[in-house]
C-alpha cells in the first residue's frame, strides 16, 4: 500500500461483465477507486453505465490475453466468457483468455506486489463421482470436450495461480464460483435461470434438457460478490481454493416451475436431449467458506428469482 493515499486501487477484469459489474459497484460503495477492464466479448457498456460519471470509476477497453500496464494494490481477474455458448463458440479463444490471462495479470501481480483474486468455477469438478463437492475433490474433467476449453482452461488458471504463490511468493486467492444469477445476466448465454425466465416471459415452451433430473445449486449475485470481496480481504495465509456458492440444491425441472409460477406464466415444459457432458449433479460445501470468510447465501431462490424476474421485465 502507498504511504501516500489510503484508497484501495483495484482491477476488475471482466469488469463489465454480469458478475464483474457487480463487483465494480461494491468496491465502490466500500470506498475503492476502480479500474474496470473488458473486451465487450460477453460484457457491455451499459452494464457500468450508471458507474461512469463517478470519479473514482474508469473503465478501459482491454483484452487480458495482452499484457496490461497499470498500477493498482488489488486484481479481481474474472475476465472469461462463462456460458456455454458463448465459451464454445471460439473455445481456441477461450482458453488463451483463462491461461493467457492468468499469466498476464499474474505477471502484473508480481510487478506492482498486488494482491489478486482468481474467479474459478464449480467447473473444475467436471461431471463430479463426489456429492456434494468439496475443494479437497480433484474432479472428473474430459480433456477433448465440447466444455474442455472452459473447464481445462480453468484448471490451468488455477495451477498457474498456485505456481506464482509458491515459486514468485505471490499473494493469490481463488474462488471456485457455483451457478450464479441475478439481474444483468447475459439474456442470451444459454444459461438456465435467464433461459427460463425469457420463455416463460414470452409464454415460449421452457426447455428443459433430459428430463430435468440434473441438480444445480443457485447464487444470487449479490450474496457471491459479498464472498469474493471477503476471501479478497481475508489475511495472506489463506489463498483457497474456496467454493462459493449456494448449497441449496434444486433439479432443473423444480426450478422451471418456480419460474413459471412466479411470472405467472402460461408456458409448458418441453423436453431436449442432454448436451453433452453435462453435470448430473452440482452442489457446493461451503464448510471452507463458512470457517474461513464468515460467509454463506443468505438470498432464498425465490426472491432473488423475483428480482431478476424483474429486471428482465423492466429490460423487455
Amino acid at each position: 500500500m502507498r504511504h501516500y493515499s489510503n484508497t484501495q486501487r483495484v482491477l476488475v477484469t471482466g469488469g463489465a461483465g454480469f458478475l464483474g459489474s457487480h463487483l465494480c459497484e461494491r468496491l465502490l460503495a466500500e470506498g475503492s477507486d476502480v479500474l474496470c477492464v473488458d473486451n465487450f466479448y460477453t460484457g457491455t457498456k451499459e452494464n457500468v453505465a450508471h458507474l461512469l460519471g463517478n470519479p473514482r470509476f474508469e473503465l478501459m477497453r482491454h483484452d487480458v490475453t495482452f499484457p496490461l500496464y497499470v498500477e493498482v494494490d488489488q486484481i479481481y481477474n474474472l475476465a472469461c466468457p462463462a456460458a456455454p455458448i458463448h465459451y464454445q463458440y471460439d473455445p481456441v479463444q477461450t482458453t488463451k483468455t483463462s491461461v493467457h490471462g492468468a499469466i498476464n495479470m499474474l505477471g502484473l501481480a508480481k510487478r506492482v506486489k498486488a494482491k489478486i483474486l482468481q474467479a474459478s468455477t464449480s467447473e473444475v469438478y467436471g461431471d463430479p463421482q463426489v456429492h456434494p463437492q468439496t475443494e479437497g475433490y480433484w474432479g472428473h474433467v474430459n480433456p477433448i470436450g465440447l466444455r474442455s476449453c472452459y473447464d481445462e482452461g480453468k484448471r490451468c488458471a488455477e495451477t498457474l495461480f498456485f505456481d506464482y504463490h509458491r515459486q514468485h511468493q505471490l499473494r493469490i486467492k481463488v474462488a471456485r464460483i457455483f451457478n450464479t444469477y441475478g439481474p444483468r445476466m447475459h439474456p442470451n448465454d444459454g444459461r438456465v435461470v435467464s433461459n427460463f425466465v425469457i420463455q416463460a416471459l414470452k409464454g415460449e415452451p421452457i426447455t428443459v434438457y433430459g428430463e430435468g433430473r440434473q441438480t444445480r445449486s443457485f447464487c444470487y449475485v449479490d450474496d457471491l460478490v459479498d464472498g469474493l470481496m471477503r476471501l479478497m480481504n481475508t489475511g495472506d495465509e489463506f489463498t483457497g481454493p474456496v467454493n462459493l456458492g449456494n448449497p441449496v440444491e434444486f433439479t432443473i425441472r423444480e426450478l422451471a416451475q418456480k419460474v413459471i409460477a412466479l411470472t405467472g406464466s402460461r408456458s409448458k415444459i418441453e423436453t431436449r436431449p442432454l448436451p453433452s457432458d453435462d453435470p448430473r449433479q452440482r452442489q457446493p460445501d461451503i464448510s471452507l467458506a463458512k470457517a474461513k470468510l464468515g460467509w454463506q447465501p443468505a438470498m432464498a431462490l425465490d426472491d432473488g428469482l423475483r428480482r431478476t424476474i424483474e429486471y428482465f421485465s423492466a429490460a423487455r
